[in-house]
Formats: structure tokens, C-alpha cells, sequence
């Protein structure tokens, strides 16, 4: 810590002294017309020869990530946001401001350089530099390669120096932004209106989850952020929007893991008459869109697998899925031998949990492990699927189904419940939960089921976690390595 505040005061030093010779050590606008990426790439297969023959002029500003000084000459590399490059300084080329701000360069420091482009004996592609202006001195040295930003948290809490440091972590985000815009493209070529709805809510719904609270004070009534955008979207297919979709931000409050972040970014859409036989093969065909936008393949590695994304993917029943993992398979519909071989599997419930969520319990703890290449689970309990049409076949199931891969859930998709006195009794059920202390069962929404009285046509919904693909596509195992700034707790001082 001493060491890290001695540079802190030499910088500072530096600064002061920058000011003092008239040099502003935070800039203003810089011209850069050219790139690191774009200059490489260009002059990739010109020689000394070609490039002494004929002067090539470039101007580029970027972040100093490596210093040799020798004597009254230096080399360094500049990085931008396309890469890095080269550069060389010498004194007798320089301009006289360029020396005083030459003499008083640190790693870390954001500069603008001009100067023309040459080869060294190692044959490297350099810039040397004839102006230098400096953008913005760097108080604070950046961490060590080897030894410095190594502590995961750290790289979290501050991912401005992550981003720095670490190239393969700017890929993951640049691949993130990319796979996104291949989503919007996706649906929007499919007649999909990309829509807002609101993120507070006065009546939290769209998911069975434990919502944030917050207040406003003009209204004096208590908000809740949105745990899901669904309810409001299907209000707008009852306005007679029949294709829509919402890349959202949600908030729900449950715990932190790799792959549950309190905030986290997900894909809504509605789609009016289909069903989610439907959509089953409308994801197939956008996971194999964005795969091939962004990794040209449909088929690449994930931690420890190789994950296969052609269609058609296994379709299995969630009552036939767990049965499969029991010895006696009546044990699945029978609460008191379900909780009884939960308890011997040390699967921790609650002894109050109704039967769906004792099955559910069951699934998650043993069937999705083993859920390595895209699997649909299909037909849950209507237990557990509050929102979701009943099976015409079974109404104790429902139309719905969630998308696996590798273990990890990354989509859940149903034939929208449109009978309102349907959703009006599960609603009461859910009430009937909560009151008994499931603070996550979905509460009475009457707004919400007037717009159904109005009539809503049958429609499937689903929800993607992006973040979650992020990770499925950029092989990532936490979810905080996809996401910018994850939730941490408070930093000690």
C-alpha cells in the first residue's frame, strides 16, 4: 500500500508539473483517424522497404499498457479499443511540448500520438511518434501482468481495470453485445415490435419470485421493481400487438450464485395464435441464428462438453423426467413417500411444500445436472406453472416448457393462460401461498385480469436469460463474468 501511494504522489508530481510548463495534463478533443486494428490490418504485408519508400503517416490515441525507456528513446504499446500497437519515441523527433510530456510518461496514461509507420528488426509494425499529446495522466499505476488483478473480486468490483488488463474479458462483452444485436435481429425480421414496459410496478408479477421495494413519494404508495415484464406484455397483445418483445431488466431478490445475479437482463416475447409447440422450434431456430452469427458454428466447446445446437432437440416430459431417477416411480405423485425419499437424498424442503413444488425440488436437484445438450423439459404441473394454459389432455399439466443446456436453465416458454376465470382461481391459490408464508407466490393482479376479461387471443410467451446465453456462447461458468458490474457486498474499508 505504501508503494502504491509513493507513485500516487510521484504522478501527482508529474502533474503539477505538466501544469506549471503549460501542458494540461487532462486533454481536450483528439482527432484519432486511425485505429490499432485498422493499421495493423492495412499494413500487414507491407515491408521495411515499402514502408521507408513511401512515408505512411497514422494518428491514434489509446492507453499506454507497456513502457521501455532507454535513455532518450522509448518503446511502448498504446491500446485502443480495437487492440494494441506499437510505438516508438525519440527525443531529436519529437516536438519540444512532446519531450515535456515524454519525460513525464507513466504506464497507464492516455495519450494521442502522430507519426509515420516503420518496421524494427524484429520486424514489428511501430509507429514513431513525432507528436505526442497527452489525454489524460494516469495517477494510479495499473496492476502488474503477472502479479497484479488477480483477485476475482477485485476484477468485479473493479472492472475498468479488468477490461484493461485482461483482452480475453473484453472479448466476452464485445460478444455479448453482438449476440444481443443478433437476438433483435432475429425477431425483428419476424414481424416482432420491440416494446417498453414499465420497471416499477405497483403489483409485482410475471414470475413466482421475491421482488425489491422502494417508495415514491409524491404518490406515497410502495413500488415494486419488476421481477418480469410478462403482464405487461400481454396486456399489449390484448391492445392488439400480436408479436412483441422486451429486452428487460429485471430485479428480484434471492441469493447470488454463478448463475443468479439480483440483477440480470432477460428476453421476453409474445407471440398472438401459437402455442408452445411453437415456440419450441422458434428457439431452436434463434440459438442456432446467434450461434452462427457470433461463432459461425452451431456446434462448439462449454466447459467440459461440446454443445451441439442442431435442431431437432430432445423434448422429455418433466413428470417422465424425474421418474426416470426413482427407484418406485409412484413415489413421484405421493407427497408423503416423495418427502420422505427427499429427505433421505438430503434434498432440504419445507414439510408445508404442496406436492408440485416437492417435484419441482426433485427435478432440480437431480434431473438438471444431467441435462448436458438442449433439452426441452416439457409439461409441468399446473401447480407450479400459475401463468400457464392447462394441457388439454391432463389439466393437472400445463403447455409449457423450459430449455436446458448443460445443466443450466436458459429458457421457459407456454401457452398463455387467457381464460380469466382460470387465472382468477390460480391467482387465489397463489394468494392462498403466500398467506401461508411463500413469499414468492404471485399475488392478485385485477388490472391484470380485466385486461383478460376483454379477451385475450391464445398466444404463447417466453423468457431467455441473456445473460445466461452469454455465457452458454462466450464459454463462461459464472454468470458475474458476463455481466459488467455483478452485485457484490459492500467493499471494507
Amino acid at each position: 500500500m505504501d508503494e502504491q501511494n509513493d507513485q500516487f504522489q510521484q504522478r501527482l508530481k508529474k502533474s503539477d508539473e505538466l501544469k506549471t510548463s503549460g501542458i494540461p495534463p487532462y486533454g481536450r478533443r483528439f482527432d484519432a483517424t486511425d485505429t490499432a486494428l485498422a493499421v495493423t490490418e492495412k499494413h500487414a504485408a507491407s515491408t521495411r522497404e515499402t514502408l521507408e519508400s513511401g512515408p505512411v503517416l497514422c494518428t491514434l490515441a489509446g492507453r499506454i499498457i507497456t513502457l521501455r525507456r532507454f535513455g532518450k528513446a522509448a518503446f511502448a504499446h498504446i491500446q485502443d479499443a480495437t487492440g494494441r500497437i506499437q510505438v516508438y519515441f525519440k527525443k531529436d523527433v519529437l516536438t519540444v511540448s512532446s519531450v515535456a510530456v515524454f519525460e513525464r510518461l507513466d504506464l497507464g496514461d492516455l495519450v494521442g500520438v502522430s507519426g509515420r509507420l516503420f518496421r524494427t528488426k524484429t520486424d514489428e509494425l511501430t509507429v514513431q511518434v513525432e507528436t505526442l499529446a497527452l489525454l489524460a495522466k494516469s495517477l494510479r499505476p495499473l496492476p502488474e501482468k503477472w502479479h497484479g488483478l488477480t483477485d476475482v473480486e477485485i476484477r468485479y468490483r473493479q472492472r475498468y481495470l479488468d477490461l484493461i488488463t485482461h483482452t480475453d474479458v473484453r472479448r466476452v462483452f464485445l460478444q455479448r453485445g453482438r449476440i444481443i444485436a443478433a437476438v433483435r435481429e432475429f425477431l425483428n425480421e419476424r414481424r416482432f415490435l420491440e416494446v417498453e414496459t414499465p420497471m416499477m410496478h405497483p403489483i409485482p408479477g410475471g414470475a413466482v419470485a421475491r421482488p425489491f421495494v422502494t417508495h415514491h413519494n409524491a404518490l406515497g404508495v410502495d413500488l415494486y421493481l419488476r421481477i418480469a415484464p410478462e403482464l405487461y406484455l400481454k396486456r399489449l397483445i390484448v391492445g392488439g400487438l400480436e408479436r412483441v418483445y422486451e429486452i428487460n431488466r429485471n430485479f428480484r431478490n434471492e441469493g447470488i450464485s454463478t448463475v443468479h445475479n439480483p440483477e440480470f437482463t432477460m428476453l421476453e416475447f409474445y407471440q398472438a395464435y401459437a402455442d408452445y409447440l411453437d415456440l419450441m422450434t422458434l428457439t431452436e431456430a434463434m440459438f442456432g441464428f446467434v450461434a452462427n452469427r457470433v461463432l459461425g458454428t452451431l456446434t462448439f466447446p462449454y466447459q467440459d462438453h461440446t454443445i451441439d445446437l442442431t435442431p431437432p432437440w430432445k423434448r422429455i416430459p418433466f413428470m417422465e423426467a424425474i421418474r426416470m431417477i426413482v427407484p418406485d416411480p409412484s413415489v413421484v405423485g405421493d407427497r408423503t413417500k416423495l418427502l420422505a425419499f427427499l429427505d433421505r437424498k438430503k434434498i432440504p424442503v419445507k414439510e408445508s411444500e404442496p406436492l408440485g413444488k416437492l417435484q419441482q425440488a426433485l427435478f432440480e436437484a437431480a434431473v438438471e445436472p444431467t441435462l448436458i445438450q438442449p433439452t426441452f423439459i416439457t409439461d409441468y404441473p399446473t401447480e407450479i406453472s400459475p401463468l400457464a394454459k392447462r394441457k388439454e389432455t391432463d389439466p393437472s399439466l400445463t403447455d409449457r416448457f423450459e430449455l436446458f443446456v448443460n445443466g443450466l436453465e436458459l429458457a421457459n416458454a407456454f401457452s398463455e393462460l387467457n381464460d380469466p376465470l382460470d387465472q382468477r382461481k390460480r391467482f387465489e391459490d397463489q394468494v392462498k401461498n403466500r398467506t401461508a408464508g411463500d413469499l414468492e407466490a404471485h399475488p392478485m393482479d385485477e388490472d391484470y385480469l380485466r385486461a383478460l376479461e376483454h379477451g385475450m387471443p391464445p398466444t404463447a410467451g417466453e423468457g431467455i436469460g441473456i445473460d445466461r446465453l452469454v455465457m452458454l456462447l462466450t464459454d463462461q461458468s459464472s454468470i458475474r463474468d458476463v455481466i459488467f458490474f455483478p452485485q457484490l457486498r459492500p467493499e471494507q474499508p
